[in-house]
Parts: C-alpha cells; structure tokens; sequence
C-alpha cells in the first residue's frame, strides 16, 4: 500500500513539474496591426486613393448603371408590344438586374470600398507582419493574439513595440522613451536570409 501511495505521489509531483515547465514556456502577445498602421510613411495616400476610386470608378458605374436600367426600361414600356415573349422575358429580367444594383448601391460601393481597401493596405501590412514574424521568432513568443482596444502603446506593449522598432519608421518621441526602456536602441536587426542553392 505504501509503494502504491508513494507511486502516486511521485506521478503527481512530476506532473505538477512538467505543467509549471511548461507554464514557464509560454509567452504571450498581444497585437493589432490597425495600431501601428498610422506610423507607416505614405498611409496617409490610402484616403486620398479611395475617395478618387469613388469619384472615378464607382461614379461612373453608377451612372452607367442607371442609363442602362433607364433606357432599357423606357425601350421595354415603348417596344414591348412589338417583342416577342422570349425577349420580353430576357428585358424584364436584365431590367429587374439593373434596378436591384441601384436599389443596394450603398452596400455594393461598400463592399468594392473593401476590396480595394485591402488591395492599398496589402503592401504596408505585409511589412508589419514580415516585421511580427521576425520578434516572434526572436522574442520566443508562443501566443500572440489580436488586441480588441487600441488607445497607445504602453509598457505592456513590448511586442508591438519591438514589431515597430522592427519597422524603422518615424515615430513620436514618447514612443523613442519607450523603445530605449525595453533596450531597443541602435539600429533594428533583421535576420540573414541565405541565398538558395539550384
């Protein structure tokens, strides 16, 4: 009984090692690359950018648009009597297409606002993530998971701020005091990439 006792007591010890090991090896992150995007020199071109894809692509499909839907369906109200059913059919149908895209422009222009959103930030956030990989490796972080709330950077950002040491853009002096803190001085690492062999 004794052996049996003392068996257990040795599981349990050694159990209760390995999870406080293992406990010692996480390392967790938080980040949000929506924060560290306004440091990115030309993000501001992003704005501008969009307000002419409105202004030149997405008026002019509008406008396209309803002269088609308009000149189709005065043609279909003045011809209709002279088609047959077949084509009655075919332009009521791409007249009914036409109504429904002016009909729900505002949620069609949001989602191609979207798309080509994504498409101008596609270049700066490869850089940031290209630069988030670089500390995880370096930093040994396990974990990193995406911060809801963004209001600054603080002490407890040592993650996103090494990711934007890691970037070497321009930020504010508060953000440099920050960066001398957590030893980040000089000028960023990246690492060595080795030329493939053919």
């Amino acid at each position: 009984m004794k052996k049996v006792l003392l068996a257990c007591a040795a599981i349990v010890i050694s159990i209760t090692a390995v999870t406080k090991a293992n406990a010692q090896q996480i390392k967790i992150g938080m980040f949000d690359e929506e924060a560290l995007l306004h440091f990115m020199p030309g993000i501001q071109k992003v704005d501008s950018l969009l307000q002419r894809f409105v202004e030149d692509s997405l008026q002019n499909e509008y406008e396209d648009e309803l002269y088609l839907y308009q000149t189709k369906d005065s043609t279909f109200k003045a011809d209709s009597s002279k088609m047959s059913n077949a084509l009655k059919q075919t332009m009521k149908k791409e007249i009914a297409q036409h109504f429904y895209k002016i009909q729900n422009w505002q949620q069609y222009q949001q989602q191609r606002l979207q798309v080509k959103q994504q498409e101008l930030l596609r270049p700066f956030l490869e850089k940031i993530y290209g630069a988030l990989q670089q500390v995880i490796v370096e930093q040994k972080y396990t974990h990193v998971f995406k911060k809801d709330v963004f209001v600054h950077i603080d002490k407890g950002e040592e993650l996103m701020l090494r990711v934007l040491y890691k970037l070497k853009v321009p930020v504010p002096k508060e953000i440099e005091d920050q960066f001398k803190e957590f030893g980040l001085t000089g000028t960023p690492t990246t690492p060595k990439t080795t030329p493939k062999k053919n």
